[in-house]
């Protein structure tokens, strides 16, 4: 079984407990829990029937770019049980996950917890396990150490980087894998950590499963807005949780105008919660109507890009959500480097302006990357 643990966005109750153990209490915990250290050449593959994988982080893209891992591992293991443990947020994607059986959540808002959620992950993790993996690629969770000492696997890796104030190696492990410091893609570096064992895949697209119920609720949902079916539609979400990322609402409405005349499509306008202000303002600009889709959970959030015929987004974890889908992707990127970030596949085209401004993309730019696609 495959395991995923990820952070609550929301305030967690867990957060506190876990900085005054980091900053206090590392050293003892590593004289009391170290494991010693095992070579890969000694781990019998065929034994390995459970695994668990933990994923810390709490963003939506980072999430998605681990789930390559996913596949490498049910490559590599097809008989083996796959769960997946994520934090409430993730919990409508994970079950779109075309390698996973069951997905459990782990709530670290504490508030969430009930006795039955208690005992249901006390007993997932302690059903025992083969191989445990942390992906600690972009963060060190104590957290999801704590998780994997607790699966009792017999078998624990995670990345050699990152240790924590006070240790000598990440203590928690007894398989580590080297990770070098030049920049690589996030699913390169997710994978090298399972590479350790000899376990990789050639296919390191994002991909997630929508039904054909799901696809014709979203149909439904959108036909009721005014959408068309039969016209081309292109999506464009015009939010981004950092500010920095948002291509200029100006420059998506001249898009929407010039995609109106070059193609007669219609505009499927998403944005993000809290960004009511976006719309408003694309609206005073685009002098097009548009099919408002707004904001919804992340599961139906896929069903509605399916529908679409491209997709027009900023560097979020929404692009990351629209190139799972196979829907083709035009991704608006600023400061990050599209060879770290961009997702793996054809169906996915960055734009990004010398400068790395993100405000610097023109419409004619992004006019060129949908050509082929539309």
């Amino acid at each position: 079984m495959i395991l995923l643990a990820v952070k609550d966005q929301q305030r967690s109750l867990f957060a506190p407990a876990e900085k005054f153990l980091k900053n206090n209490c590392m050293g003892l915990l590593e004289k009391l829990y170290a494991r010693k250290v095992v070579s890969p050449e000694s781990v019998d593959l065929s034994n390995i029937r459970s695994i668990l994988v933990i994923r810390q982080h709490d963003q939506l893209g980072d999430f998605l770019l681990a789930t390559p891992v996913l596949r490498a591992l049910r490559e590599r293991f097809p008989e083996a049980t796959i769960g997946l443990l994520v934090r409430e947020y993730f919990h409508d994607v994970a079950r779109a996950l075309p390698t996973v059986d069951d997905v459990l959540v782990f709530y670290e808002n504490g508030l969430h917890w009930t006795w039955r959620r208690v005992s249901s992950l006390h007993r997932s993790l302690r059903k025992g396990w083969d191989l445990t993996v942390v992906l600690n690629s972009v963060s060190h969770s104590l957290t999801s150490d704590l998780l994997a000492h607790f699966s009792r696997a017999k078998y624990v890796l995670g990345s050699d980087e990152r240790i924590f104030p006070g240790c000598s190696r990440n203590f928690f492990y007894n398989l580590l894998a080297p990770q070098g410091d030049e920049p690589r893609h996030q699913t390169e570096r997710n994978l090298d950590i399972v590479r350790l064992l000899g376990v990789d895949t050639l296919d390191r697209t994002l991909r997630i499963s929508i039904s054909e119920e799901e696809r014709n609720v979203a149909g439904r949902f959108l036909e009721a807005k005014g959408f068309k079916p039969g016209i081309t539609a292109i999506g464009m979400h015009i939010g981004a949780g950092k500010p920095l990322n948002r291509w200029p609402v100006k420059r998506f409405a001249e898009l929407a105008k010039a995609l109106t005349a070059r193609y007669a499509a219609q505009i499927v306008l998403f944005w993000g919660p809290y960004e009511e202000e976006l719309k408003r303002i694309f609206h005073a600009q685009a002098e097009t109507g548009t099919v408002d889709a707004g904001h919804s959970n992340l599961r139906m959030l896929a069903s509605l890009f399916a529908r679409c015929d491209a997709i027009v987004c900023n560097d979020t974890g929404i692009m990351h959500l629209g190139a799972a889908t196979g829907v083709p992707v035009a991704a608006l990127f600023g400061s990050a480097r599209p060879e770290e970030w961009k997702p793996f596949g054809d169906n996915v085209r960055a734009i990004r302006a010398e400068s790395g401004k993100v405000e610097d993309i023109r419409v004619e730019d992004v006019m060129v990357a949908l050509e082929g696609f539309i």
